[in-house]
């Protein structure tokens, strides 16, 4: 029995139960050994995180997927897992001791500290995976992975050490995001870009040979600076080669103000002339773009900053080569000061000396770590790299030729403009947290890299017995007594960066290197649902991962969607207190009704405009829902074995049979083409619209009537349609839809394990077999299989749609009209149908008495041509008309729409005065800009909307 409320909370978990211990979710099962297998990897969520908007919609998006593959027949792998989340899990157990004034992690070293990292996530880690439960993620979570469980971990140093070994793997110096609070690099995803109003430093640089005179522009170059302190680091300047101001310059040095060393100036594009003095200092080793601009002119790399942020001067052999003695102060002076309090101290001294020609107010983009919140700066230090541009070949072709699609497509330019102005990947972290970089390094530095450490130590072995450094004997003896080679290898204490090992995340939660069975049946797999700021961070790695390990793309599909945004369209910050947390959607609404509005919203290439109100309207489709299976069981409506809709004989019952196969047709095809929107609309439409509005009300006649075929048929039909539509939304709302299947459907079993439609499966009759025969076993499939009536193939009954639709219609047209001309419901209104067929006269005859009581007639009749004072309607290529005169005052009807049309063209014009203002677009926020945007579309469609009713009362006036 269906309780008489829907109450979202007192099923889920219940519902959620039932899933688990049936083993819904699980891959392999007994029944789908044979069927062909579908495979989502989940993007791993932090073992720090909980959930939010994003991850609803990720892993709304692929439930859907995954729950209409599995009722189509497939062996599904929707594969479930956590990321160590090196920095951020970091954070929090460090946080944690300094709350309990516990000794920090150097106090306790790295073994203590590790120990209480994992006593941290087994007890609080992980929370982000009850909480998608909760959203009803259909993952097989006997399967959760973790990026630091054991197998994992083997697949990470497996993957290290052969691609060290092939030269893909190397150590180098080069520039990194260096977080000084955190003292470890970082990639560009956790680097956040914040404007800061800060200033514009011009430096005045002597020109070589020339005596420095501030008052004399060629004594000097000037050139402009967001960050002076950097200044002690420059090794040269440039300049445009085709900036004719400087052309005689180049070649010539300049005095390095306050150090004293001569560095030269070069030509390179880098520098615009259009921009400040047309020259720049380069700074190769405090700043990326003059890294390169070094490189190109072989500029010294002159580190002026220790991992602190401090100047670190004094024993800096790379500062202090070929510094006049006079420089010295100036070092004692500064080393060890912190680099902002530096800066200040270094202005003051540079307009001391007359080098400071102006400071201008300069607002720009300041990077931040996302975790610290403190100014990222760029470090030269030495870290260990990808060959990225190597691996990056075979990965952009697999997208050129087709291998791996984008949808939409146009993010394949995006993945093309990363993949191929690629830079070596930094892969290392200064860290505790995190896979240990297999690296070992002798006395003598050099570096032995191995899978394990007594690989490593035969190596060292031998290749110092090689080299004489040490005898066989001691080499023999070390080998035998660990004791004795204490210290003589010592490993490299950074760890790999986190997306180093969810780049293999497709092949090595399958069981990579250790077993090839899960792998080679689920991968590749089948589609990866991301959003669009980790294309290049986490797909292009696993590209590259899957086309050099596998030799295959993990993915032939890969699906971007959207970001959700608050009802305005502004992006979700806890800075401006416009954050929406799903999981008080959840307790609030139902996880069915957020899941269903995110689907709803989720446009192939449209951001989300989230508003609560959404939610709530999906909330009262749940409750429409569960009304209309509650009136269909109060009207004893049950599905007999073996009913055949299509043997139906009613025309209203043949029209539904239609209509239900049209709407899971629509609904199949616009999943699979991942248009997840047109699919929600699709069945929203179906089941409010055809089912509950119209289906359910016409046949209240024939279920309040006498007992008989028409009355037996069509209480059938009720339930037949009623179980399609329980298919048909269960990829969305599974809650709520597995309740009432449990409830209604007299076959038994899981929902979740139902089929879908057989005809809009896709499978062939002999798939169909198959998948009975192996279910036959298993009690709680086979029932539901077998049972089946035979499916309703690509029925189509054009003439029962016809006269259906034309009573629809009808009511819906003389409604519309009704409510643009403000007639009261009370108002009966007589209906004349003007130079109608003989055809439709017959259909107004037989649903005369539905359509008077629907559209609020007080009588049906027929004329060859409509009467004069008529407002006409066209439907279906023949007119219907609504005498009006008398009924309402005509002319005051028309004055007040003329009154709504002005107001609308005069809200369309104020909002195209603010959209054509170039000013307006160019600085208003995003989200105001289409506030404005949205407000012409409503005053277009107003306008529209009153121009036809203009239309139809001029033949009425």
């Amino acid at each position: 029995m269906i309780e008489k409320t829907y109450q979202p909370a007192d099923i889920e978990t219940r519902i959620a139960a039932a899933w688990e211990a049936e083993g819904a979710f699980k891959a392999g099962r007994a029944d789908r050994v044979d069927a062909e297998p579908y495979t989502i990897v989940i993007p791993p969520p932090n073992v720090t995180g909980s959930l939010h908007m994003g991850h609803a919609l990720n892993n709304t998006l692929q439930d859907v997927l995954c729950r209409f593959e599995r009722m189509r027949g497939r062996d599904v792998l929707w594969q479930p897992g956590t990321d160590h989340a090196g920095i951020a899990t970091q954070m929090v157990v460090e946080r944690q001791l300094m709350e309990r004034q516990e000794p920090g992690r150097r106090d306790m070293g790295r073994e203590a500290f590790l120990e209480r990292v994992w006593k941290w996530k087994a007890e609080s880690g992980g929370v982000i995976v009850n909480q998608l439960k909760r959203l009803g993620a259909s993952c097989d979570w006997s399967r959760e992975r973790f990026t630091m469980d054991e197998g994992l971990s083997e697949a990470v140093i497996k993957v290290f050490v052969q691609l060290h070994r092939e030269g893909l793997i190397y150590k180098d110096k080069r520039l990194v995001n260096w977080d000084p609070k955190l003292l470890t690099a970082i990639s560009d995803l956790e680097v956040q870009q914040v404007e800061v109003k800060g200033n514009l430093w011009h430096l005045r640089y002597p020109l070589e040979g020339k005596n420095f005179d501030p008052e004399d522009p060629t004594s000097f170059i000037t050139v402009a600076t967001t960050r002076p302190e950097t200044m002690l680091g420059d090794s040269g300047v440039a300049v445009n080669p085709d900036d004719e101001r400087y052309t005689h310059l180049i070649g010539k040095n300049v005095l390095l103000p306050l150090v004293g060393r001569l560095i030269p100036i070069v030509a390179d594009e880098y520098s615009d002339p259009e921009k400040g003095s047309g020259a720049v200092k380069i700074t190769p080793a405090h700043d990326f773009n003059d890294f390169e601009v070094g490189n190109r002119h072989g500029l010294a790399r002159i580190s002026i900053l220790d991992i602190e942020g401090k100047l670190a001067l004094a024993d800096n052999e790379d500062y202090l080569r070929g510094l006049p003695e006079a420089a010295s102060e100036l070092v004692e002076e500064l080393h060890g000061m912190e680099r902002f309090k530096a800066r200040k101290t270094i202005v003051q001294r540079l307009e001391d000396f007359g080098f400071l020609e102006k400071i201008e107010p300069n607002t720009h983009m300041v990077p931040h770590g996302d975790r610290s919140g403190v100014v990222i700066e760029p470090y030269l230090t030495d870290q260990w790299y990808v060959d990225a541009k190597t691996m990056a070949q075979p990965a952009i072709a697999a997208v050129r030729t087709g291998a791996t699609e984008f949808v939409p497509k146009n993010w394949e330019k995006t993945y093309y403009e990363w993949m191929e102005n690629i830079q070596p990947w930094c892969i290392s972290r200064q860290l505790w947290w995190g896979h240990q970089i297999p690296a070992w390094y002798g006395p003598d530095g050099k570096v032995f890299v191995a899978e394990t450490e007594e690989e490593a130590v035969g190596n060292a072995l031998g290749y110092y017995v090689e080299q004489e450094v040490i005898t066989e004997e001691q080499g023999h003896e070390m080998a035998l007594d660990p004791a004795k080679r204490e210290g003589f290898i010592t490993r490299d204490e950074d760890v790999l960066d986190t997306w180093f090992s969810s780049a293999l995340w497709p092949f090595s939660t399958l069981g990579w290197p250790q077993s090839s069975v899960d792998v080679d049946r689920y991968y590749p797999t089948n589609v990866l649902v991301t959003g669009f700021d980790i294309i290049f961070f986490w797909v292009a790695r696993m590209m590259m991962m899957g086309m050099h390990f596998k030799k295959d793309v993990p993915f032939p599909t890969v699906y971007i969607h959207a970001l959700v945004r608050d009802e305005k369209g502004a992006k979700m910050s806890k800075s401006k207190g416009n954050v929406i947390d799903p999981l008080n959607l959840i307790d609030q609404y139902g996880a069915d009704a957020l899941r269903f509005t995110l689907a709803a919203m989720a446009a192939q290439g449209r951001d989300i405009k989230l508003a609560t109100q959404r939610v709530e309207g999906y909330r009262n489709f749940a409750t429409k829902l569960w009304n209309a299976c509650r009136f269909a069981e109060m009207n004893e409506c049950v599905l007999p074995a073996g009913f055949d809709p299509t043997k139906a004989k009613e025309v209203l019952n043949r029209w539904i049979a239609h209509e239900t196969v049209k709407a899971t047709r629509e609904v199949t095809e616009a999943i699979e083409a991942y248009r997840f929107n047109d699919a929600a609309g699709a069945a929203y439409r179906f089941v409010w619209n055809v089912y509950c509005d119209w289906y359910l009300e016409l046949a209240k006649p024939f279920m309040m009537g006498e007992d008989g075929p028409a009355k037996s048929e069509t209480r059938a039909m009720v339930a037949w349609a009623r179980d399609e539509i329980l298919k048909l939304l269960h990829p969305f709302m599974p809650f709520i839809t597995e309740e009432l299947w449990t409830v209604t459907a007299p076959r038994g079993g899981l929902l979740a394990l139902a089929p879908w439609s057989r005809k809009a499966s896709g499978l062939t009759r002999e798939q169909e077999a198959l998948i009975i025969a192996t279910a036959s076993s298993d009690p709680i499939v086979a029932p539901i299989l077998m049972g089946d009536p035979e499916p309703v193939a690509d029925f189509k009954d054009d003439s029962a749609e016809a006269e259906i639709g034309w009573v629809i219609d009808l009511v819906t047209e003389v409604r519309s009209v009704r409510a643009e001309m403000n007639i009261v419901p009370a108002t009966l209104t007589p209906l004349v149908l003007a130079g109608t067929s003989a055809e439709t006269q017959a259909r107004a005859q037989r649903w005369s008495d539905v359509v008077k009581r629907l559209a609020r007639l007080g009588d049906i009749s027929f004329a060859d041509v409509a009467p004069q004072g008529a407002v006409q309607l066209l439907i279906r290529g023949e007119v219907a008309a609504l005498p009006l005169k008398g009924v309402i005052d005509l002319g005051a009807e028309k004055t007040r729409l003329d009154k709504e049309l002005a107001k609308a063209e005069a809200d369309i014009k104020r909002a195209d005065a603010k959209l054509s203002n170039e000013k307006f677009v160019a600085n208003a926020a995003e989200e105001i800009v289409e506030e404005e945007r949205e407000k012409r579309e409503a005053a277009e469609a107003r306008k529209a909307k009153t121009l036809e009713a203009l239309e139809r009362l001029k033949n009425a006036v």
